[in-house]
């Protein structure tokens, strides 16, 4: 598949979201993400609000799925979300109810393997049972931790290669990427790009990041979009 954008919404006040999203698109940005942040804090009504400035854009809902995934994917269908996310660590039955739910409300399941002793295995799991996309994931807290302890930082690029390998269904990885790894995504087979904390979203205060970024956006969507592309 071609490389697409999607810029992390994890924001906490609808305006700002709405606000970040309209200046992304305007920098080439392909899909938006309602963030777990802004899900907390607006529920299934910032997505109907980001649907409804956004008519045409895929919409992600981050949900993180562990448990009720059936009726979690119907509300977020209904809210105008495109895609929902559900955990490689749910049980079983929650990752089949969510991908029959996909089907049934015309929603692309994401399947997450955040936090799974084997990324690899947790990665053709969520394959096997019927996900569309595999999410390649190290967690927030996760990361902010080791750098606490100060011991070397664990990267989404240290087995995305491998996740790839894996499995046939788009990959995409998160989790505190550089502007440099994200561009590399492609390169490993990963299509799938996600912009979000450090690189659009201050991780700490989960806001907006400071400086021109609809001009940074702009030069990273060019260069991810250009991927493989003949030059001039």
């Amino acid at each position: 598949m071609q490389p697409i954008v999607q810029i992390s919404l994890d924001l906490t006040h609808i305006d700002e979201a709405l606000e970040t999203a309209a200046m992304a698109l305007r920098a080439g940005v392909d899909w938006l993400e309602a963030g777990t942040p802004l899900l907390l804090a607006e529920g299934l009504h910032g997505v109907k609000k980001l649907r409804d400035a956004f008519p045409d854009v895929p919409i992600v809902a981050d949900l993180k799925t562990m448990d009720g995934g059936y009726l979690e994917t119907e509300m977020m269908a209904k809210a105008g979300a495109t895609h929902v996310v559900v955990m490689a660590r749910a049980h079983e039955e929650t990752i089949k109810v969510v991908v029959q739910a996909g089907k049934d409300f015309n929603v692309k399941v994401m399947g997450d393997n955040l936090g799974c002793p084997d990324m690899v295995a947790g990665a053709k799991k969520l394959e096997a049972l019927g996900c569309d996309y595999v999410i390649h994931h190290i967690g927030y807290d996760e990361r902010r931790g080791i750098a606490a302890a100060g011991l070397p930082m664990p990267s989404p690029l240290d087995e995305l290669q491998k996740i790839v390998e894996a499995v046939n269904v788009p990959v995409q990885a998160v989790g505190g990427l550089s502007l440099e790894q994200a561009i590399q995504c492609p390169e490993y087979g990963a299509p799938m790009v996600v912009l979000g904390a450090p690189l659009t979203i201050d991780a700490d205060a989960f806001k907006t990041a400071e400086g021109n970024l609809e001009s940074s956006l702009r030069l990273i969507c060019e260069k991810i979009h250009g991927y493989g592309q003949p030059s001039n």
